[in-house]
């Protein structure tokens, strides 16, 4: 579950799929702080109040909840603004402040009190003041607009609540309004910034990664994927960049540790930022994603993983700065490669057909929804089918070129695509222009350009007969086999290490005529002509998508009645659940606890399965401190709350609503979870709090840091 291209992804194979089911299955739902309220907790084993989670007037355990500028959630659990989260979203922060004589993501990290706190650089906290949904305010007035008249209404009412709002928010809050379910709902969010955070503890890469990429997505899993910050205010309370004049923030609230455990089916929930869903996708969506999206995104993100792994296997100082995106890579290919498996072993586009067949069979019965919803789901057939038509293709073409990986590439294709639009550039102008290349380009993994270029010259060969992109199969002239990886390896060579790594060449493109860059250039003048075709049929879809979606949402929801929530968007959000294991495959139960016990089975010496010695050293002591459970120390369990990247971080809480661990991933057969959620098979992966208390006082030696926490639950 990590930042950039993210990821985790939670299948419905048992019972038959529905996001709209007129009482929410199970525990399905990330719902909006709002809804809280409505929700049948109480039942499920919730001890507190639901306004003691989220009370619009302030004061709930949320103002605790906070989401970090990577992409994360994390948690204030101190008066002096002490913060829980994931180590994975800690990384870069432990990068950037590395050395190849000091690797801290190896080593890990431990103030020995706040002076020794370091930078995390890049790193910010966002802490959302309120959450309020105004639908119908934004609506108001646009019940008979249609278009782009109701785009334009939409829009005006929302600059207008946006700027009366923000104008009586208090100073160095922000108030934005997002539209959501292609305009199902429109929700208001307060937020503050505060832009010093700090690094205070964070355990080695064999505690923090335990298990690495082989054990990623799967149980039983043996990580302590957790990292301590602490944000910092100016002495005013104001939000300031990094001073030593600055001081601990004192935040609202602070989450209360249990260190009681639990135990098979106790009530839990969580809050957090879960970064993105599609729950309400009609069935071509899921099959693009299925056939075409997510396969590509696996092969294309193992490439970028293994061309960087390959660098930085020669050069420390590059293993260092490569690390994090290669975690990032890693974790991100699994979760797609995982998840077009689980839609196909799932039976999911065929579930929502099932699904699409009784919407047309109710529409036609009343001549009422016949007049509203008769054409929905026949224009969504005829737009996506002919969106589709290429979609194997597509999903490269998009994403070629990379701008990252193939910085000269990338620069080449900007300059013949602005001359193309008639954007070219005279003499004095392409002097100005080196110099924006030069700056651009001067960064550049010459190996990594050349890789990746290969790899999707040879994924361009791959596609099927009717998907081909004549512009490669020309360059290479229909070649088949290994003359044609030869005929790529060469003109990839030409591009990444050839004249075009000078930024004057580059610049002097902007002098061309069309004719002359096709002339010149037939390879990248036909990628920049298929580019174009390419975004006119996303226009043509754009433009025609969000009034079906909603239309298709609106009429789903008539049909099944009951409530809905919104998809997920990195906005605070509440699931609840219980400690549950599951059946992976026939005959496989997963129970739904493990213990340092199983992560010394797991041990093997090696990365990156090679527990700290201290650690096997302080369990053969039986060393717990208050943190044990008989004869060892409880490590992950498993939930039944919906989650999904963006959670990572998030506290999951006990019915008293104290903190009982630390979210950090789901499992495998999950994946695919941003399409549906599956009660059987969808579980959470947490760290037991116990065990990220007792790593940080005993192992790592930072009991200042515990010390510091509110705990309770303990032995007696």
């Amino acid at each position: 579950m990590k930042k950039k291209i993210i990821a985790s992804y939670l299948l419905l194979t048992a019972i038959l799929f529905s996001s709209f089911s007129t009482s929410l299955a199970f525990d399905e739902g990330m719902f909006a702080p709002g809804q809280i309220a409505g929700l049948p907790l109480k039942k499920k084993g919730l001890k507190i109040k639901p306004e003691e989670i989220y009370n619009p007037n302030g004061g709930g355990l949320s103002e605790a909840v906070i989401r970090l500028s990577i992409g994360c959630t994390a948690e204030f659990v101190s008066p002096d603004g002490l913060i829980l989260t994931n180590h994975h979203c800690g990384f870069d922060a432990l990068v950037s402040a590395s050395t190849p004589e000091k690797d801290l993501v190896e080593t890990g990290f431990k103030a020995d009190n706040r002076a020794g706190e370091i930078p995390g650089k890049d790193y910010s906290i966002f802490i959302t003041n309120r959450v309020d949904d105004v639908t119908a305010k934004i609506k108001a007035g646009t019940e008979s607009l249609t278009g782009e008249a109701l785009a334009a209404a939409y829009k005006k009412n929302v600059d207008e609540l946006t700027a009366a709002e923000q104008a009586k928010s208090p100073k160095g809050s922000t108030v934005r309004i997002q539209m959501l379910n292609n305009g199902y709902f429109f929700y208001l969010y307060q937020t503050t910034e505060i832009k010093d955070v700090r690094v205070v503890y964070a355990p080695p890469r064999n505690i923090g990664i335990f298990g690495g990429d082989p054990d990623n997505f799967e149980w039983t899993r043996h990580t302590g994927d957790f990292t301590f910050l602490r944000a910092y205010t100016a002495p005013d309370g104001s939000s300031a960049s990094y001073s030593a004049n600055n001081v601990p923030y004192k935040p609202k609230k602070f989450l209360t540790m249990n260190i009681g455990g639990l135990k098979d089916n106790d009530f839990v929930f969580v809050l957090g930022y879960p970064g993105g869903t599609t729950r309400y996708r009609e069935s071509w969506s899921i099959e693009y994603a299925r056939d075409a999206n997510f396969p590509f995104l696996e092969k294309w993100l193992n490439a970028l993983s293994a061309s960087l792994r390959q660098i930085g296997s020669t050069d420390e100082d590059k293993r260092i700065a490569f690390q994090g995106d290669i975690a990032s890579f890693d974790n991100s290919r699994k979760a797609f490669g995982g998840g077009h498996l689980r839609l196909r072993r799932a039976g999911v586009v065929q579930a929502r057909q099932a699904d699409e067949a009784r919407l047309a069979t109710w529409i036609a019965a009343d001549p009422a929804r016949q007049k509203r919803f008769g054409n929905v789901l026949p224009e969504l057939k005829a737009l996506s089918e002919e969106t589709n038509a290429a979609s194997k293709r597509d999903a490269m073409v998009r994403r070629f070129p990379d701008p990252n990986s193939m910085v000269i590439f990338g620069q080449m294709v900007a300059a013949a695509t602005a001359v193309k639009q008639g954007r070219g550039l005279n003499a004095t102008q392409r002097a100005g222009k080196a110099a924006e290349i030069a700056e651009a380009i001067k960064n550049r993994e010459a190996a990594h350009e050349r890789e990746m270029l290969k790899f999707f010259f040879k994924s361009f060969d791959e596609l099927p007969a009717n998907q081909r992109f004549a512009t490669a199969d020309t360059k290479f002239g229909n070649k088949t086999g290994k003359s044609r990886r030869e005929a790529e390896a060469a003109f990839a060579a030409e591009i990444a290490d050839g004249p075009y790594t000078s930024a004057t060449k580059i610049a002097d493109l902007y002098g061309l005529s069309w004719s002359e860059m096709q002339a010149q250039h037939p390879f990248i003048s036909g990628l920049v002509d298929e580019r174009a075709a390419l975004a006119a049929r996303g226009a043509k879809f754009n433009s025609n998508i969000d009034r079906l979606r909603l239309a298709y949402m609106q009429a789903l929801t008539e049909m099944k009645g009951g409530p809905v929530y919104p998809d997920a968007n990195s906005s605070l959000r509440f699931s609840y659940g219980n400690v549950k294991g599951y059946t992976s495959r026939e005959s496989e139960y997963r129970s739904p606890f493990t213990t340092m016990k199983g992560m010394f089975e797991k041990d093997t010496g090696v990365n990156p399965f090679d527990a700290p010695q201290k650690l096997k050293d302080l369990n053969a002591a039986k060393d717990f401190g208050q943190f044990g459970s008989g004869d060892t120390v409880g490590l992950n369990f498993l939930s039944t709350t919906d989650i999904i990247g963006g959670n990572s971080g998030s506290p999951i809480l006990n019915g008293n609503g104290e903190q009982v661990g630390l979210c950090f991933d789901g499992n495998f057969e999950g994946l695919g979870n941003d399409f549906y959620y599956d009660y059987d098979k969808n579980r959470t992966i947490s760290v037991d709090i116990r065990y990220v208390l007792f790593v940080t006082e005993k192992f790592g030696g930072a009991k200042w840091v515990v010390d510091e926490m509110k705990l309770v639950g303990g032995k007696k």
